[in-house]
C-alpha cells in the first residue's frame, strides 16, 4: 500500500506523524541550530519559518524564559528565549539571532536562538541514543546525538523532541485541552 513513485511528492503537513518515516529506517531531516557552543537539531517538519529578532511585548507573570508575545499576521506567538529556558549565561541578541516559528500540536511558538546553522538529513545509522546525564536541558527531550561527518571533520547534533519540551507543563504554554497527551 505505498504510494507510486513520483518525483514531485507533496510535503507532510506540518503536523503529520513522522514515527513512520523512522520506523521504516527513512532519513530525516533536521534544522539545526545553535545555543552558545552547542549544536542542536529539531524536526524540520514542526518549522513554519525563521525570522530576524524583534523584541516581543512582555507579558506579566509568564516564565523568566518567556520574552513576551509577537503578532505574526494576526496571530499572537509566544517567544521563548532558548538561553534563557537551558540557564545559559550571557544572553546578548545580534544579527544572527534569530526566531523559528514551530508549529507544536495546533499552537504557534517560537523560539530565540543564537543562530541557525542548516538543513541536515540524517539517516537512522547517523544517530545515537543519548546518554544519561544531568546537564541544563532535561534528558527526556533528547531523542540522540547526531554525527555529521563534512571530510575529516566530525561535528555532534544534539536532536531534540521540541514538540514535547513546548508542551511540558512547566512551560506553560499549552492549556489542558490543547496540549498533546
Amino acid at each position: 500500500m505505498s504510494a507510486p513513485p513520483t518525483e514531485n511528492r507533496p510535503a507532510a503537513p506540518a503536523g503529520a506523524p513522522v514515527a513512520a518515516a523512522a520506523t521504516a529506517g527513512a532519513p530525516r531531516e533536521y534544522l539545526s541550530f545553535k545555543l552558545g557552543s552547542e549544536e542542536y537539531g529539531i524536526d524540520i517538519l514542526r518549522v513554519q519559518e525563521i525570522r530576524g529578532y524583534e523584541s516581543p511585548t512582555r507579558i506579566a507573570n509568564t516564565q523568566h524564559f518567556i520574552k513576551g508575545v509577537v503578532n505574526l499576521r494576526g496571530v499572537i506567538v509566544p517567544i521563548v528565549d532558548m538561553r534563557l529556558r537551558f540557564q545559559l549565561a550571557d544572553v546578548q541578541y545580534n544579527s544572527f539571532t534569530v526566531v523559528i516559528i514551530l508549529n507544536i500540536g495546533n499552537r504557534t511558538v517560537g523560539m530565540v536562538v543564537d543562530s541557525v546553522s542548516d538543513v541536515l538529513e540524517l539517516a537512522p545509522a547517523q544517530i545515537k541514543h543519548a546518554p544519561e546525564f544531568n546537564g541544563a536541558i532535561d534528558a527526556s527531550y533528547i531523542t540522540g546525538l547526531g554525527t555529521i561527518k563534512h571530510g575529516d571533520d566530525e561535528r555532534m547534533l544534539i536532536l531534540m523532541d521540541i514538540e514535547q519540551m513546548m508542551t511540558a507543563p512547566e512551560m506553560g504554554l499549552m492549556d489542558a485541552d490543547t496540549s498533546m497527551h
